[in-house]
């Protein structure tokens, strides 16, 4: 891979991601946040139910965007649907700095919320259609790279300044994405699928930094047209075989990546740290945590084109199965009060980092690649958004139900749990997860669809009937 042909590739990509970025910050905002929310001195008296919707009801809200995302992606473009997400950030962030009571900071949350939709229905879809095949996988890891570096800077100043210092800081990032990211190009997919050759010619040299791109222009126009021969259906996602089976592997595989635990530990890891008092303070812990994800994920979008999608979610699923177990015995032996604790006060401080490596290295990043790469063009926006919802849904109940889970039984029952349904996913990537590596979306799309072919026949009161025909 030629670096110096793909910097402008890379400057678009950096510059859609810092909207990822900012997502980053209203996620880890909760971890140093929380614990000064909930203190005897705080100025705005948080019991623990309430933490725990502050930090579920953004995504809870986020499950709302994802179809309007989808449908303006299609009718304005993939740019300016990625410009509308930093909106309800800044609105958000404004709600923290004048907020005097949880009711608030609620509103904040469920703003910020809608943003977050926005920005995670659409950026998969634009990495996915400005990058070549050799370094789209990589592209589409800086979806989870730039959120990171949101996270990382949150345990890292958070706990130092007050909530209205915190706010300040986070509402210069969807500031400094809509500054940047409005110089850049749009989708060359986009103006292909809406008739304008000359701008999806004028996108892809500016892209690619040459003037002899017909050959590739060639290659997505034809692709598009072939996608769009026929408008899709919200129903032709579960009446196409190719379709539905992508529907299936994505929800596996992000059913995996949140039912492991992750969110519950990036969005409560100082409290998770203060109560299994290791010996590293929670604070400290927290900056550790969010360096070895910010780390592993860029070492994640390195190897994702080069070692492939599947050993990197086998490898991710497998080492955070095992970290969960670990930490549920760990927490067990300290809800027993066993005398052995004492002596294993390290295991938190050095297991959680494990678990954050093994999750940020595969189920953090990888997905994002695949969501990009694995629906024809005239269903992705579709696909897309409804996968962005499921996700929504299940990180809800996982950030919810995980303070419920902890204070009522306990953290190692929490932990078990996660170990439990880790393995489950171990055996369905296993399964069911083809290969994706290097592949163009034609030969992606060849692999998914093989064994059918789709015709749409229009009735004469302008229906259409879908028949699925053996190739």
């Amino acid at each position: 891979m030629n670096i110096n042909r793909k910097w402008r590739e890379y400057v678009a990509a950096f510059s859609a991601t810092l909207i990822t970025a900012a997502a980053g910050t209203t996620v880890g905002w909760t971890s140093p946040t929380l614990p000064l929310l909930r203190r005897d001195d705080s100025p705005i008296k948080t019991s623990a139910d309430e933490s725990s919707w502050i930090a579920s009801l953004m995504i809870l809200s986020s499950a709302l965007s994802p179809i309007p995302a989808a449908y303006l992606a299609d009718r304005i473009g993939r740019k300016r649907t990625l410009l509308l997400s930093a909106i309800p950030y800044i609105i958000g962030w404004i709600l923290v700095m004048l907020a005097k009571n949880v009711g608030t900071i609620y509103a904040s949350r469920l703003i910020s919320g809608i943003g977050y939709g926005i920005a995670y229905t659409t950026a998969p879809m634009y990495l996915g259609e400005i990058a070549t095949n050799e370094v789209r996988g990589a592209m589409a890891t800086l979806i989870t790279v730039m959120s990171k570096l949101g996270i990382l800077s949150q345990y890292c100043i958070g706990p130092y300044v007050s909530m209205l210092g915190l706010a300040s800081f986070n509402i210069a990032v969807p500031i400094l994405f809509v500054v940047t990211f409005t110089a850049m190009p749009e989708s060359p997919y986009y103006f292909i699928k809406t008739g304008d050759t000359n701008r999806a010619e004028r996108s892809l040299k500016n892209l690619r930094g040459r003037n002899y791109i017909s050959e590739e222009l060639d290659s997505m126009s034809h692709l598009v047209h072939e996608n769009m021969k026929d408008k899709s259906r919200w129903k032709d996602l579960i009446i196409v075989g190719g379709n539905r089976k992508g529907l299936i592997i994505l929800s596996g595989i992000y059913f995996t990546q949140q039912f492991c635990g992750s969110t519950a530990i990036i969005s409560y890891a100082q409290q998770i740290f203060g109560a299994a008092e290791g010996g590293l303070g929670a604070k400290e812990s927290c900056i550790l945590l969010g360096t070895v994800q910010l780390l592993t994920s860029a070492i994640s979008s390195q190897l994702v084109d080069r070692l492939g999608r599947k050993p990197l979610l086998l490898v991710s699923s497998c080492g955070v199965g095992l970290a969960n177990i670990i930490i549920g015995a760990y927490f067990y032996m300290k809800h027993l009060n066993s005398e052995y604790v004492v002596s294993l006060r390290f295991i938190p401080v050095v297991v959680i980092p494990i678990f954050i490596f093994s999750y940020t290295i595969g189920l953090a990043t990888v997905p994002f690649a695949i969501t990009s790469e694995i629906f024809p063009t005239n269903i992705k926006s579709k696909a897309t958004c409804i996968i962005q919802i499921l996700v929504a849904l299940m990180t809800f109940i996982v950030t919810k139900l995980y303070q419920v889970t902890a204070d009522h039984l306990g953290h190692h029952v929490a932990f078990w749990c996660f170990g439990l349904l880790s393995v489950g996913g171990v055996i369905f990537i296993l399964i069911l997860l083809p290969e994706t590596k290097g592949q163009s979306f034609a030969a992606i799309q060849e692999k998914l669809y093989k064994n059918e072919k789709v015709i749409y026949e229009k009735r004469e009161d302008h229906s259409a009937n879908v028949r699925i025909l053996p190739k």
